[in-house]
């Protein structure tokens, strides 16, 4: 056949005389029988035959013309034909070749042109009957090899000596995007990255030497993209050839990229892409050990509950992405950035002293407060910020985070948008709050927290009415500490709930007991105060489980609640309120007149008395009875009781009891006491 114009190597340089006189001996002369067979419409057939496969297969050149390469070998199944007739680069086969004589035993020999769809016969009539029992076993080992190999979707290599591929299947021809032709011999190696080479040439010298290898090296391919393999090789051995290998590639590029994304998942936020707590830990960790200066800043959004309640969880979302990206365009390249859970973010930085934090911490304040549009409503996000610097008393990188979230509290606390640098002496207060904290917890766990009782007398004559439980904590260490700071604590750290508990098992079990002591001498009732982070839908089950523990009537409990705590939510405040008055549980308001109720709403809640502050009790003595006496005023207009608090004098005494009180409380009366004593003063009474 007449070279290609565009064909490259040797035959490139040829003249066509020579080329031609090539032509015309492979055509006329006695050489091997020669056929060239092209795929028309489908199928391959024969389109040109030399004289020397007419004298073989006894057939007219004409009638050779047009027949079915499958025809002219007729034992090859469909499936294998493609065997033989390769794409990619030639075959060789030793099998019947159909003449006119019958079927003659030879081995045919398939070159595939350019194109690919052409290809040149060589058929070659079998030797001896040795030769050809021993050629046969050979070839028929190699067609299975190469039917196995062809048909494996596995890339497999086969080098029967040393680095050269003597085949190579069309897989991993696949894989490499490369044709068999430019694989074969050493050309299989310019497809491995040069940087992972050296690895795979060390490898498979192990392996040569009759060792068994793997390897992990990226394939170029010839589009330049890259994928990830494993390359396993085995050790084979040639007669005739040598040493070589059979190697198996295994394509791992999108399990990497897999495993990478679950990487990716476990240590990012879903919702912005930030790192999240795991990395940060992690990060934060390596750094403080290396023994650098860093910079933690904690940030909280202010008013983001606003906007996830008014314009719902997707707007929210929204806004933490729209930070999440601000927050990566203002820091400084190499800074973390972080979401450390909710609206909360934590920035790290090295190599930072306080001012360059703080400043930084500046410039996020205001990146942030540019306005952002959520739901269609124009929004200024604004977020409080708090710093610290590493410090020799920081004993690892949790303290580090801890103390830039004490003073991000400490900067909500003083408004919207603050930056709060934590001092030492800023430190230490606070650690010495989490320490009250934690020795707090500890009370409550043991029962440490003991219980006065101050009398609530009748402003007409005298006799207890009730008492009224109060908190006390005496501090092994600290002594005495004040309720207003330990009932503070126990609202900030969640542990009121605890406290609240343990003040009213213990306050009726000490009814109980002063019944068995005191009979009808005991304590009518036990007034119990409440916090208003208690005003939930469990408050009435755990009244109904300490009377039932104790077999205290309810008529012998009252709940004390602020008017300040009734106000922040007074729907669901009247709720739990009524819950109690219908168990039979009495209810009062505490403080009233400090607060901002409103007297329409007032007169709806399911209360029994009104608890007179001790600020307009002692107003009385300066002259001014006004508000002591509409508080008075007001309850008996609403058919309710009412308590003066803190009557320090005979005179407050008598000034209520005209006024029109129903009961007295304060220290001209008697001061609170623990259990014992308030038997004693009972009982004396």
């Amino acid at each position: 056949m007449p070279a290609s114009p565009t064909a490259t190597g040797p035959a490139a340089s040829v003249s066509p005389a020579v080329l031609a006189a090539v032509f015309s001996a492979a055509a006329v002369g006695d050489g091997p029988a020669l056929l060239v067979a092209e795929t028309v419409e489908g199928t391959p057939r024969v389109t040109w035959a030399n004289e020397g496969a007419v004298r073989l297969l006894g057939t007219g050149a004409g009638d050779l013309r047009g027949l079915p390469v499958a025809e002219l070998v007729p034992t090859l199944a469909a499936g294998e034909l493609a065997v033989l007739l390769r794409r990619e680069h030639s075959s060789r086969l030793a099998l019947p070749v159909r003449t006119d004589g019958g079927p003659v035993d030879a081995v045919v020999r398939a070159a595939p042109a350019p194109s690919g769809s052409a290809w040149t016969l060589a058929v070659v009539p079998a030797a001896a009957r040795t030769d050809r029992a021993s050629r046969a076993t050979a070839d028929a080992a190699e067609r299975r090899f190469a039917t196995l190999t062809e048909r494996s979707p596995i890339p497999t290599l086969l080098s029967e000596q040393g680095m050269r591929l003597a085949h190579v299947n069309d897989a991993f021809c696949r894989l490499a995007g490369r044709p068999a032709a430019d694989l074969l011999g050493t050309g299989w190696t310019g497809t491995v990255h040069p940087d992972d080479l050296g690895a795979v040439v060390e490898v498979v010298a192990a392996v040569l030497e009759g060792e068994d290898g793997e390897v992990r090296a990226r394939l170029v391919r010839a589009d330049g993209t890259e994928r990830a393999t494993v390359m396993r090789f085995g050790y084979v051995f040639t007669p005739g050839a040598g040493s070589g290998f059979l190697g198996t590639i295994e394509d791992v590029t999108d399990r990497l990229a897999f495993e990478a994304r679950l990487a990716h998942q476990a240590s990012h936020d879903p919702l912005t892409g930030l790192p999240n707590r795991t990395l940060l830990d992690a990060h934060l960790a390596t750094r403080f050990s290396a023994g650098g200066r860093l910079a933690c800043l904690f940030l909280d959004l202010d008013d983001f509950k606003v906007v996830n309640d008014s314009l719902g969880h997707e707007a929210g979302d929204e806004l933490l992405v729209e930070v999440a990206g601000r927050l990566r365009a203002t820091v400084r390249p190499g800074d973390l950035v972080a979401r450390f859970g909710g609206d909360e973010f934590v920035v790290v930085c090295e190599d930072v002293d306080e001012a360059d934090a703080a400043a930084l911490a500046e410039r996020i304040v205001a990146a942030l407060a540019v306005p952002v549009h959520l739901a269609g409503v124009r929004f200024r996000p604004h977020a409080s910020v708090g710093v610290t610097v590493q410090a020799p008393e920081h004993a690892d990188a949790a303290d580090l985070v801890r103390d830039c979230d004490i003073a991000m509290y400490q900067a909500k606390a003083g408004g919207k948008g603050r930056v709060r640098v934590l001092d030492r002496c800023g430190r230490a207060e606070a650690r010495d709050k989490l320490r009250l904290v934690a020795d707090l917890r500890d009370a409550i766990e043991r029962r440490e927290i003991t219980l006065h009782y101050q009398p609530i007398v009748s402003a007409a004559d005298g006799s207890l009415e009730a008492v009224e439980a109060l908190a006390r904590w005496t501090h092994p260490r600290r002594g005495p500490i004040s309720p207003e700071v330990f009932v503070a604590l126990a609202e900030e750290s969640g542990l009121v709930g605890p406290l609240g508990l343990l003040v009213l098992d213990e306050a009726c079990r000490q009814v109980v007991a002063w019944d068995r002591a005191l009979g009808a001498a005991a304590p009518p009732r036990v007034n119990v105060n409440v916090s208003a982070l208690q005003l939930d839908g469990g408050l009435q089950g755990e009244v109904v489980a300490a009377l039932q523990r104790h077999d205290l009537a309810p008529a012998r409990l009252s709940i004390e609640i602020t008017e300040s705590a009734l106000m922040t939510d007074p729907a669901a405040a009247r709720g739990v309120l009524q819950e109690l008055r219908d168990l039979g549980v009495a209810v009062a308001i505490d403080d009233f007149g400090t607060g901002y109720s409103s007297l329409a709403y007032l007169r709806h809640l399911p209360v029994d008395c009104l608890k007179v502050d001790r600020s307009f009790v002692a107003e009385l003595a300066e002259g001014h009875p006004q508000i002591a006496t509409a508080v008075i005023a007001l309850a008996r207009s609403l058919g309710l009781s009412t308590v003066a608090e803190g009557v320090a004098t005979p005179e407050q005494a008598a000034a209520l009891t005209a006024l029109g009180a129903t009961y007295l409380q304060g220290f001209s009366l008697a001061v609170p006491m623990d259990g014992a004593a308030t038997a004693a003063w009972a009982g004396a009474r």
